[in-house]
């Protein structure tokens, strides 16, 4: 471990921009990757007729994903900068994964948006920056990629910069907070060094634009809130209930409890990067071991929190959300399934409380009958099971979600208020 403050740093952006192979060349150029490893890489991914994947290869070493050209689950990879300890948090590009890439993005300080130069805004681009404001990331360092495909052109860069500030006007993402960098992933242009290819441009490089990110604030003040990732059983230890601290501060000794599923217990141990630790803060991935606690009493989805000030339950819960697209009209009554840190539970729409203009916020219609495609409202859900949430404006971490159905990211939004159970 490194005293260096710690990032996590979300890669998103369209499926075939090259944010695997930028990841790639981020962890070789940090020296995160030894030589042999990206040569056995090379040589097999020559054998396969795909050369030039050596970089993607390291982030994407799950055999199925080599035979398939995908990134399907979120990688943790780590690297180090002069000022920060970096864990990427690699989000899948495609469609079928952008459930992932909203757990994926709910983890993440910042972002580097991905944009290939020969292709610009594709309609990806706008779902994860539509995510990842919504999701409270504040500073996006924009990679222009492939600019070796379009020959280094000066104009293309500016074209494509243009596309994508008028994506973050649109989303109301403040552009004075994105640097836009032109780089090759690839060829390893203006990744760590600057590339004699763009003499045109004189910002900071990749890894300078990463060094100069905002230091996260830790949210210790805020009472403790872990999402369960997972259960596992671990001989010789028992339970071991996985996740990442979003606020607060878990101890050995610690009274917890878990919502919704309501049981609770001491904490014994706690684990990070396979060593025992005492205490553990927010942005910290954890193993821990509660006294009485069985793997069949909590499940992913649970938060845990201090047992005198436990997460909260909705009965219902009163939300802000932005249609983003849905084939028809939405209607009280509606029951898609609702993605809010790790848990994944169908809620109803119970009523559509009022339609807001999403540029201005300002409250357009009162009772709306329905909800389409591009409207802003605010909306009373019902989860149709137990459900931990918190009002974004208590604890941010705990506030946001995604609404899917159809194989497709619906709406994305905030709670405002939960009327707990």
């Amino acid at each position: 471990m490194t005293d260096k403050p710690h990032q996590n740093l979300a890669i998103i952006g369209h499926v075939d921009h090259g944010k695997s192979t930028l990841v790639g060349r981020l962890l070789f150029e940090t020296g995160s990757v030894p030589e042999h490893i990206i040569e056995q890489h090379r040589k097999e991914a020559e054998e396969k007729g795909k050369g030039g994947f050596e970089f993607a290869y390291v982030m994407d070493n799950l055999a199925e994903e080599r035979e398939r050209g995908l990134t399907i689950d979120i990688a943790h990879q780590e690297f180090d900068t002069d000022e920060y300890y970096f864990t990427i948090v690699d989000c899948p590009g495609h469609r079928d994964f952008v459930k992932n890439m909203i757990t994926g993005a709910s983890q993440a300080d910042n972002a580097v948006l991905v944009v290939a130069a020969d292709d610009g805004v594709a309609p990806q681009t706008q779902e994860h920056v539509f995510l990842a404001r919504t999701l409270g990331i504040d500073e996006m360092v924009v990679a222009v990629n492939k600019m070796d495909l379009v020959d280094y052109e000066e104009a293309r860069f500016r074209a494509v910069v243009e596309e994508v500030r008028q994506l973050f006007t649109q989303v109301q993402f403040r552009t004075e907070d994105a640097s836009f960098i032109p780089i090759s992933a690839f060829e390893g242009d203006n990744i760590a060094d600057r590339s004699e290819e763009t003499p045109w441009y004189d910002g900071r490089v990749l890894l300078e634009a990463l060094n100069d990110l905002p230091e996260p604030e830790p949210p210790t003040d805020a009472p403790l809130r872990l999402p369960i990732q997972d259960v596992y059983t671990i001989s010789g230890i028992g339970t071991v209930p996985v996740g990442r601290i979003e606020t607060g501060q878990l101890r050995t000794g610690d009274s917890v409890s878990f919502q919704p599923s309501d049981v609770g217990g001491e904490v014994k141990t706690i684990e990070m990067h396979h060593e025992e630790i005492d205490l553990a803060e927010p942005g910290d991935n954890v193993g821990f071991n509660v006294r009485g606690i069985g793997k069949d009493d909590i499940r992913r989805g649970d938060v845990c929190g201090p047992a005198d000030d436990p997460p909260k339950v909705a009965e219902t819960f009163q939300a802000q959300i932005v249609v983003m697209q849905h084939p028809s009209v939405i209607t009280p009554g509606y029951t898609p399934v609702f993605h809010a840190h790790t848990a994944q539970v169908a809620g109803t729409f119970e009523s559509i409380d009022r339609k807001m203009d999403p540029s201005s916020g300002e409250v357009d219609e009162e009772d709306p009958d329905f909800i389409q495609s591009g409207d802003a409202a605010v909306v009373t859900i019902r989860p149709q099971k137990p459900l931990s949430i918190e009002p974004s404006d208590e604890i941010p971490e705990l506030g946001s979600f995604a609404i899917r159905d159809m194989g497709q990211t619906v709406a994305a939004g905030k709670v405002l208020e939960v009327d707990e159970k």
